[in-house]
C-alpha cells in the first residue's frame, strides 16, 4: 500500500516536465533527487520514492518536503508497481543495492517507463541477459550513470585519443587504488557480500572498465584475472593488534583502538540515514572490516583483450596510502600518461572531513622519439571531478549541449563493463581464461565515437642521432 500521506492519484504534472521516481533510497539517491527539487525542476518532477525501509522512506520524503511544497507520495518496495500504475512515471531512477537492479529495471520496462540506473547496471550474465532482452522487447532506453565519462580530464583523454595524438593505441597499463578509508568502507557495507555487489571488480571496477572501454572505443572480448583477500582479513585484524574480528563498530570493545573504526553516532548524515532506521530492516551500516564471512577479494588484477587487437593490463588494490589512479596508453605514434591523486571526501568513510580537496590531475604525452610535454587538463568544480554536474544535466536536460565525445551510456556500455568484470570473477574462480560471448552472446556495440584505426597512416619516427 502507499506509504505516508495519500496522494491523488495520477496528480497533473506541468507540460515538458517529465515525471520521475525514484526506488532505492540509500545515500546515493540523493544525488538525482536534489538534482530534480533544485537544479532541473524546469524539465523534471518527483512524482515517487520507494524503498524496502519505511524509515528512510519518510527521511527522504521530509527533505523533499525542506525544499518547498508537497512531498512525493512514498511506497514501500512490495508495492514498486502500485507506484508506476498510480503516478505513471516517465523514468524510473534504480539506486537499489546493486544485485536487485534488474528486477526493477525489467518491471519499470514493462510497465512503459524508460530507467535511469547507477552503475553497476547488474551484476551477473544472467540478470545482464534478462535486461538486455527487456530492452530489445519493450523498446524502452536504459542508461546507466558512469560520472566519470563525465569528469573533464577523462573527457580531456578521450578527446586526445580520438585526435590521433598517439595513433592507435595497442595497450593499455591501468591501477586504480583505493585507500583504508575508501577501500575499506566497501568492507562494512552490503558490498562485502558477492550476492548483493558481485565483488569490486564488478560494484568498483565497472567504473573503470566502461572509461576503457569508451576511451578505446572498443568491444572487451576476453579476461584473465587473478584476485585474493589479504588485508581485510582476521588474520590482519589481529596483525594490526587487535584481539581478533568483531560484528560492527557501534559496540566494539576495541572501537578505540581500531583505525578502522566507523562511528555511526558522530555523522549526523550516516546516523539519520542508517543508524537511525536499523530497526527497520536490520540493516546495519558499519560491520567490522576484518569479518570472516566477507566474500569479495581486495587484491585484483586482469588482462583484458580488445576487438581492436589492444590490450589492458588492470589491478585494483582497497587498501593503499592515497586514493586514485595512474593509466598509460601506449600507441603507434606515442604514449600518453595520465594520473589522478583523488582528495575528495570520501561519504560514510571513517576519515571524512567534509569539504572536498582539489585532485592531483596530470596528462603528458611522450611522442616517439621526441620530447615529452605536459597537457593541462581540463577541469571543473564539483564531484568527481565535475563530472556528476554534467552527467545530472545530460540526464535532466539531454540535447542542450552537441557531446562529439558521445558521453552518454546505455545497455550497451551498461552490459560491456559489468561482463568483464563477471568474466574476471569467473576466471579467478576457474583459473581460465574466459570470453565474454561466452557469458550472454553477441553484444551489441556501444554508440562510440570513432578513434584512429590500423588502417591510417603513421608517421616514421625520427631517426636515432
Amino acid at each position: 500500500m502507499i506509504y505516508g500521506e495519500v496522494m491523488p492519484e495520477t496528480p497533473p504534472t506541468p507540460a515538458g516536465r517529465r515525471r520521475c521516481a525514484i526506488v532505492g533510497l540509500g545515500s546515493r539517491h540523493e544525488l538525482y533527487r536534489d538534482a530534480i527539487l533544485r537544479t532541473h525542476t524546469a524539465s523534471a518532477q518527483l512524482v515517487g520514492l520507494c524503498d524496502v525501509n519505511a524509515g528512510r522512506l519518510e527521511l527522504s520524503r521530509e527533505r523533499c518536503r525542506r525544499h518547498g511544497g508537497e512531498a512525493p507520495a512514498g511506497y514501500l518496495a512490495a508495492d514498486f508497481d502500485r507506484m508506476l500504475r498510480e503516478q505513471r512515471p516517465d523514468t524510473v531512477i534504480v539506486t537499489t543495492v546493486d544485485a536487485s537492479h534488474d528486477d526493477y529495471i525489467v518491471r519499470a520496462m514493462e510497465a512503459g517507463c524508460d530507467v535511469i540506473t547507477e552503475k553497476p547496471m547488474t551484476t551477473d550474465a544472467p540478470r545482464c541477459r534478462r535486461i538486455l532482452d527487456a530492452c530489445r522487447r519493450t523498446g524502452r532506453s536504459c542508461q546507466v550513470t558512469f560520472n566519470y565519462r563525465y569528469s573533464p580530464p577523462r573527457s580531456h583523454v578521450r578527446e586526445l585519443l580520438m585526435s590521433g595524438e598517439i595513433g592507435d593505441v595497442l595497450s593499455v597499463d591501468f591501477h586504480w587504488l583505493l585507500n583504508t578509508d575508501h577501500g575499506a568502507d566497501y568492507f562494512r557495507r552490503w558490498h562485502a557480500h558477492r550476492e548483493n555487489s558481485g565483488g569490486l571488480l564488478v560494484h568498483k571496477a565497472t567504473h573503470h572498465f566502461d572509461l576503457v572501454n569508451w576511451w578505446l572505443g572498443a568491444m572487451p572480448v576476453s579476461v584473465a584475472a587473478t584476485g585474493k583477500r589479504e588485508f581485510y582479513t582476521p588474520a590482519m585484524a589481529r596483525r594490526l593488534g587487535l584481539s581478533g574480528p568483531h560484528g560492527r563498530c557501534l559496540d566494539c570493545s576495541e572501537g578505540g583502538t581500531c583505525g578502522f573504526r566507523l562511528d555511526l553516532r558522530a555523522n549526523p548524515r550516516l546516523r539519520s540515514l542508517y543508524l537511525e532506521q536499523e530497526h527497520h530492516d536490520g540493516y546495519r551500516r558499519d560491520g567490522c572490516v576484518f569479518r570472516p564471512e566477507i566474500d569479495i577479494e581486495d587484491t585484483m588484477n586482469a588482462l583484458v583483450t580488445y576487438d581492436t587487437g589492444a590490450t589492458l593490463s588492470y589491478s585494483l588494490n582497497a587498501f593503499n596510502a592515497w586514493e586514485g589512479y595512474t593509466i598509460a596508453f601506449n600507441g603507434t605514434k606515442g604514449r600518453l600518461e595520465h594520473s589522478v591523486v583523488e582528495s575528495t571526501g570520501v561519504s560514510g568513510a571513517a576519515g571524512e572531513t567534509g569539504a572536498p580537496g582539489k585532485d592531483d590531475v596530470r596528462i603528458r604525452i611522450i611522442p616517439l622519439r621526441d620530447a615529452a610535454r605536459e597537457i593541462t587538463p581540463w577541469s571543473a568544480e564539483g564531484d568527481h571531478g565535475g563530472g556528476d554536474r554534467l552527467m545530472l544535466q545530460d540526464i535532466f536536460d539531454p540535447g542542450t549541449t552537441h557531446d562529439p565525445l558521445r558521453r552518454r551510456a546505455d545497455h550497451r556500455a551498461g552490459a560491456c563493463s559489468v561482463l568483464v568484470g563477471v568474466a574476471a570473477n569467473r576466471s579467478i574462480a576457474t583459473g581460465s581464461s574466459v570470453r565474454i560471448a561466452d557469458l550472454t552472446g553477441t553484444l551489441e556495440r556501444p554508440d562510440f565515437a570513432p578513434n584512429p584505426t590500423r588502417a591510417d597512416r603513421v608517421p616514421m619516427p625520427a631517426r636515432v642521432a
